[in-house]
């Protein structure tokens, strides 16, 4: 909203108006904005929580305090929720189409996760809201996400050389100089690292269709989109098991994406590292920024020892954020390098239980890989000090952001 005021009054010459235009300024200012509102009503909030008695149930593993954790206040989410929307929605451009996507992927997946909070702590049913309905969500999420990318004219993709056919030309740029033609065009190309030019078209796979297969293209990476929500949010849910955990890792990702975001919407930074120039992604930036004060903010309450769990209402909607904010700036598949942590926490309880059923099936009695599953807590069972393990995820983490920045330069 403020975006607006200030674009208004900067036709009267107002001084200091003109410098909401600049989206490092809103950034700067969301960052400061989110970080007041979660360290400041995070405080009062918890303390409703926890005068409303909204725990949440610790099993007991018999290292490093874990029964102390029994009664922690959770569905601290809403705390991040409240501190990504609210700054937002003041400095973002929100007829921006990018943006009103993330602010559906918050809202959406925030009020997933609420239900299924609700259902365990105030209904006390343990197993929360069933895993079909998270799923169907997840899924409609996607539709809405990969559809709305499919549909909207003002989601495309800059392209250099007219070395496509058949394609529906938004803008052409034309630079005599240089002898190049730049278009804005629809298109299902992504990021791929290694490769040359780094980029990949969903088109490759379906090229047996012919004519058809530009359209073919599109089915192609809703699917794709349906899938990556749906992994990325289960195991952002899976990986809050430890204090800081989950909020220590996604605050990393978060700050990547929004560097990544930054040049690839900028038209001067992208044409310098050559990579995809998507427009209107810039705006992105002021989002994320949102994002990462929010995890930060939640960290000081949530580090160890926590004082508020995020419950599914945070941890579903973090997920979710991550994999719609990568689909969108076509980084989709950097995933699997930059949410490492995520997709390993997610493949550990896959592997157990695969392994735990076959062997079970086979031998009669069910055998184990990790000593227990998500990764993290089979280091809590080895003898680790919960603040090592939470350190030492965020340390490969941040490790994991480098190498995926890097990629880009790789090829």
């Amino acid at each position: 909203m403020l975006y607006y005021l200030f674009a208004y009054l900067n036709k009267f010459d107002i001084p200091g108006a003109g410098m909401f235009q600049y989206i490092s300024f809103r950034s700067a200012l969301t960052v400061i904005t989110s970080l007041i509102i979660s360290m400041i009503f995070g405080k009062r909030i918890i303390n409703y929580l926890r005068k409303q008695q909204i725990g949440e149930e610790i099993r007991d593993l018999g290292l490093y305090g874990q029964m102390s954790k029994k009664g922690t206040p959770t569905m601290g989410g809403v705390i991040i929720l409240g501190s990504i929307i609210i700054p937002t929605i003041l400095f973002a451009d929100i007829l921006n189409v990018y943006v009103i996507l993330m602010l559906i992927t918050t809202v959406w997946l925030g009020l997933i996760g609420f239900l299924d909070d609700y259902i365990k702590t105030f209904r006390k049913n343990k197993g929360g809201l069933a895993g079909k309905f998270k799923i169907v969500g997840q899924i409609g999420l996607g539709l809405i996400v990969g559809l709305t990318l499919f549909i909207s004219d003002d989601v495309v993709v800059r392209e250099s050389n007219n070395d496509k056919q058949n394609i529906t030309i938004e803008q052409i740029d034309l630079n005599v100089d240089n002898q190049q033609i730049t278009q804005n065009i629809k298109s299902t190309k992504t990021t791929i690292p290694f490769f040359k030019n780094n980029e990949f078209d969903y088109e490759y796979l379906v090229r047996f269709l012919g004519k058809h297969s530009q359209k073919a293209a599109w089915i192609v990476f809703v699917i794709v989109v349906i899938f990556i929500v749906t992994a990325v949010s289960n195991g952002a849910n899976l990986t809050d098991g430890l204090d800081g955990l989950a909020t220590g890792t996604s605050a990393i990702v978060g700050a990547t994406l929004g560097i990544l975001a930054y040049v690839g919407g900028n038209i001067i930074y992208s044409d310098y590292l050559n990579i995809m120039y998507i427009p209107y992604t810039g705006e992105l930036v002021v989002f994320m920024s949102a994002f990462i004060g929010a995890t930060i903010g939640f960290l000081w309450y949530n580090s160890y020892p926590a004082q508020v769990f995020m419950g599914d209402t945070g941890s579903l909607a973090i997920g979710g954020i991550i994999a719609v904010f990568a689909i969108i700036i076509r980084k989709e598949l950097l995933i699997p390098i930059l949410c490492g942590i995520f997709i390993v926490e997610n493949f550990s309880v896959v592997l157990q239980v695969g392994y735990f059923k076959y062997t079970k099936r086979k031998y009669g009695e069910g055998k184990r890989i990790f000593k227990m599953a998500p990764l993290h807590h089979h280091y809590q069972m080895k003898g680790y000090p919960e603040p090592k393990i939470v350190m030492r995820f965020m340390i490969v983490g941040i490790i994991l952001a480098v190498i995926t920045i890097v990629t880009l330069k790789i090829r």
